[in-house]
């Protein structure tokens, strides 16, 4: 990662983060610090601060990152290995994420998201929380699982229902899209660096990927490696698949 810088919002219970990288990420409250990475990446330490602000400002300042991917194939594996088009049927038009967040995610998107901009929302549903005054551009996509929520969203113009778990390629041309959001659902994604790869490709010169984070999740369909690992911890994660991806 390059040139980090933070942008910390005051809503409770939800931070924001943007790295000129492209990583956003927005967060609940962190869970107790663990040692997961401290055996694979040399000389990893969390950084010791008064404040959960202090602490998500500094996780990725000059991270030391090893020279080639850290993870495993098990790291990615999920307690539900049943096919996710069984898993995602069902569709749940409900949100995922409290008010609070909600609220914060939207304005995030308000600030950084700017009117006539051509959108790709991967792992799509029904909202995608934009602001409901923003003015797309001529293409806002969804991509998803679950047509019958993708139909609900009225923000969108288009959308591919699609299993990014079985084939992570993008079916849209190289420079195709402004912004990229993901809402709360990478830790669903068991081929991330594949598309994370797939997200640069798709975006425009100085286009930006938005990734929303929480800690709630569909523990049976979450990879390992985020179960296994608290808050701040998951901002490290992402930032990793953003740096390998290249």
């Amino acid at each position: 990662m390059k040139s980090a810088r933070t942008d910390l919002r005051s809503f409770p219970y939800c931070l924001t983060m943007m790295m000129k990288a492209a990583l956003v990420a927005v967060l609940m409250m962190p869970l107790s610090v663990s040692s997961f990475f401290q055996g694979r990446v040399p000389g990893f330490r969390m950084p010791m601060a008064f404040s959960m602000k202090g602490m998500v400002e500094k996780v990725l300042i000059n991270p030391k990152w090893p020279d080639s991917w850290p993870y495993s194939k098990q790291d990615f594996q999920r307690t539900d290995e049943s096919d996710d088009e069984i898993f995602y049927d069902q569709a749940r038009l409900v949100y995922h994420i409290d008010d609070a967040c909600v609220r914060a995610l939207t304005n995030f998107h308000k600030e950084h998201i700017r009117d006539g901009d051509d959108v790709l929302d991967i792992c799509s549903s029904w909202v995608s929380h934009y602001p409901k005054d923003w003015k797309g551009g001529q293409r806002v996509v969804g991509l998803g699982m679950n047509e019958y929520e993708l139909g609900k969203n009225p923000q969108l113009t288009e959308y591919v229902v699609k299993d990014l778990n079985k084939d992570p390629s993008f079916p849209f041309e190289d420079a195709s899209f402004d912004k990229v959001t993901c809402v709360v659902s990478i830790d669903y994604l068991t081929n991330p660096l594949e598309v994370m790869k797939e997200m640069g490709r798709v975006l425009r010169p100085g286009g930006e990927a938005i990734i929303s984070m929480s800690n709630r999740c569909f523990p049976s369909k979450a990879f390992q490696i985020w179960l296994q690992t608290n808050d701040l911890e998951h901002v490290f994660i992402v930032g990793s698949f953003f740096h390998y991806s290249g």
